[in-house]
């Protein structure tokens, strides 16, 4: 069988979008600030709204970290090794971003939250499954800081357990936990909201 053949409908375009995107990074690692204005435009979008979630919906904060997070991207381009897509490496370094902030305030907030074991509802996925996006952010905002990291990147961002656990410096146990507390709480949430 003809291996081009084989090839799904699309790849050519996915591989062509693939070589300009690395055509843009090699050109913002020599300095062309042009080239790095297009990958922003690129990536702003994904970019911005993982820091949104992170940070509990502030979008003030959230727009200090994603600029953060682009000059400290253009700041280690040139150590960008391309052993993954620019746009992995890039999301990477800006949850990796807003994870430091998470911490650096830790102090004041305590990362490990004292939350209420019970967490059940009757009907908690069904009311879960009928919730607006809006309610959900709001009410993924108001969780703890830590449960909400965890579930954010587990959840929404498909992070596995070791990996959250070792950005957020915890045993993967506790990112287990974390993450059961902030389903139960989100039930919560959603369920005393209809």
């Amino acid at each position: 069988m003809n291996a081009a053949l084989a090839m799904p409908y699309g790849m050519p375009e996915a591989s062509a979008r693939d070589d300009a995107e690395t055509v843009l990074v090699r050109r913002a690692a020599n300095g062309d600030t042009r080239a790095f204005e297009a990958l922003y435009r690129q990536h702003i979008g994904r970019v911005f709204g993982a820091i949104v979630r992170l940070v509990g919906g502030n979008e003030a904060r959230a727009d200090e970290l994603t600029q953060e997070a682009f000059v400290r991207a253009w700041q280690r381009l040139s150590s960008f090794r391309g052993e993954s897509a620019f746009g992995t490496w890039l999301y990477r370094l800006a949850v990796n971003t807003a994870l430091m902030d998470l911490r650096s305030r830790a102090g004041a907030e305590a990362l490990e939250d004292a939350l209420p074991e019970h967490d059940t509802l009757a009907g908690a996925d069904t009311v879960m499954r009928h919730a607006t996006q809006l309610e959900l952010e709001r009410s993924i905002a108001k969780l703890p800081p830590r449960a909400r990291a965890v579930l954010v990147l587990h959840d929404v961002e498909g992070w596995r357990h070791e990996d959250i656990a070792n950005e957020l410096g915890m045993a993967v146990g506790s990112s287990k936990a974390q993450l059961h507390r902030a389903r139960g709480l989100l039930r919560r949430h959603l369920g005393g909201a209809s």
